[in-house]
């Protein structure tokens, strides 16, 4: 084990996800310092003082921010949620043209700031933005990756385990491939316990059928969109996912996560970033490569890739 002791977290953005991503890694002590970086002065000054203000109540130390990037010096890891929202019936991928210009422009920066860091995408579209920030920075691929489908896999067994009669922890089932409208159940692999997800019957709780699994699927992949037409914005589940990707990192756990990183030759699959269950630990995250699929998986796989290349290929060089 090589937990990183004093350990600093810098998130980049003090918008609704980076103001939470910093308040629940304060909650739960994920790091030993935080620091918020945001170029807004006023906005990410007064989001400081908001957090500093309650950390007699919280698990870490130490929170500190503002729109200098030299807040960000000497990060063990860099969450970076910086980038323009994504609007009430907009998909993810018309943002990327806007975000991605701020990813090249960003990331050399906070390199020579925090070169040892391990990057974490979580601006929309990640899957892209995460093969742009590889290629600007010249990381290794474990070193710069997407939140991914952590959220969407969280959303998933929480439906489950509702369904089923059981607690979240008890749901094996995990979303892979883009963390947006291509994103799929791994069902041939999802159980409950030790039971495949289609076996599983106790009493008052019926087995599932095909139809209502698909159901869940589409209520999962279309989650962000309600939230967003009802509150403008998805952030505390982000949040505590994405404050849980750190713990994963500085306390180099070796935990499996669906995250998303520059596959290469992944079942067929390369250069795209595509969330599939990896290892995160403190050097970074790094895909499970015998993570086997069905064969309509594994087209499902293909076809997310193709819809990323898709977008990749308009953003240009």
């Amino acid at each position: 084990m090589e937990i990183i002791e004093n350990s600093k977290l810098t998130v980049v953005g003090a918008g609704s996800v980076g103001s939470s991503v910093a308040y629940a890694a304060l909650i739960r002590g994920s790091a030993r310092h935080i620091a918020l970086y945001d170029v807004a002065t006023e906005k990410v000054e007064a989001e400081v003082l908001d957090l500093a203000h309650g950390t007699q109540f919280t698990g870490t130390s130490d929170i500190i921010g503002g729109s200098d990037i030299s807040v960000a010096a000497g990060s063990h890891v860099v969450v970076i949620t910086a980038g323009a929202k994504q609007k009430p019936g907009q998909t993810r991928t018309e943002l990327a043209e806007v975000n991605a210009g701020i990813i090249r422009s960003m990331m050399p920066q906070l390199l020579e700031v925090a070169p040892h860091a391990v990057y974490v995408i979580v601006t929309n579209p990640c899957d892209v933005l995460t093969v742009i920030a590889q290629e600007v920075s010249g990381l290794p691929p474990e070193r710069v990756f997407a939140s991914g489908t952590v959220l969407d896999t969280s959303r998933l067994r929480w439906k489950l385990a509702e369904r089923a009669g059981v607690s979240t922890g008890s749901v094996h089932a995990h979303i892979v491939g883009e963390h947006g409208d291509t994103e799929f159940p791994l069902w041939s692999r999802a159980t409950i316990g030790t039971v495949p997800i289609l076996d599983w019957e106790v009493p008052g709780h019926p087995r599932f059928t095909l139809e209502e699994l698909q159901a869940i699927a589409v209520d999962v992949r279309d989650a962000a969109y309600k939230v967003i037409q009802g509150k403008g914005a998805t952030n505390y589940a982000i949040g505590l996912s994405s404050a849980r990707i750190v713990e994963a990192i500085l306390r180099d756990e070796h935990a499996v996560m669906p995250v998303s990183t520059v596959l290469r030759d992944f079942h067929g699959v390369d250069g795209v970033a595509l969330s599939v269950p990896s290892i995160v630990s403190a050097t970074g995250a790094v895909p499970i490569r015998s993570t086997s699929f069905s064969t309509e998986e594994l087209d499902l796989l293909r076809h997310s890739a193709t819809a990323l290349e898709g977008v990749r290929a308009t953003l240009g060089a």
